[in-house]
């Protein structure tokens, strides 16, 4: 699982069957977590805003928890973090 700052939406309007009514977002992990500013492509089924600090779990971890097993993801948000303290700096 990783932490990272939710920097953008991606909309689109076709998609696999197992995605249609699901919300992407844009994540990227925090410097301390990664050591690079690479980003990721998660789904969202928990309302995060662009700006808020996430939990994305990845793999097959992803899948299981937004319930959407046999789907194609490999990165969902799971929390919303409420004080992010010593790591954002």
């Amino acid at each position: 699982m990783i932490i990272g700052k939710v920097t953008g939406s991606i909309v689109s309007t076709r998609k696999q069957e197992n995605l249609v009514g699901n919300k992407f977002m844009i994540v990227e992990p925090i410097s301390i977590m990664d050591g690079s500013h690479n980003q990721v492509v998660a789904i969202d089924n928990i309302g995060a805003g662009i700006g808020e600090y996430v939990l994305v779990a990845q793999g097959s971890a992803a899948r299981i928890g937004c319930g959407l097993n046999d789907s194609p993801i490999d990165a969902a948000i799971v929390g919303i973090i409420d004080d992010i303290g010593k790591l954002g700096k």
